[in-house]
């Protein structure tokens, strides 16, 4: 049983943030990594953010395990696009 009534309104906030400001800038600069371009700080210190908010979500994500699918995907593109700022860092 759920006790956190809450949870659906902080859900659908969440959701409603990642559809229109997370995803399309990560998107963004997956696209800029894909080219080659290494990412600005002010990029580096988002994505820092991005996984601060992440881990204050853990319990959130543990009482609704039905969001875990669409949490991995997600944490699979900032992996990727990470991955690939350091590869370009590098080179």
């Amino acid at each position: 049983m759920n006790n956190h009534p809450e949870d659906a309104g902080i859900i659908q906030t969440i959701l409603d943030r990642f559809n229109n400001q997370r995803f399309p800038r990560a998107m963004a600069m997956k696209e800029k990594v894909d080219r080659g371009e290494k990412l600005e700080k002010f990029e580096v210190d988002y994505l820092a953010e991005v996984l601060e908010d992440a881990r204050s979500l853990h319990a959130l994500i543990e009482r609704h395990p039905e969001y875990q699918p669409l949490v991995i995907k997600a944490f699979d593109l900032y992996k990727e696009i990470s991955e690939k700022a350091l590869a370009n860092e590098k080179s």
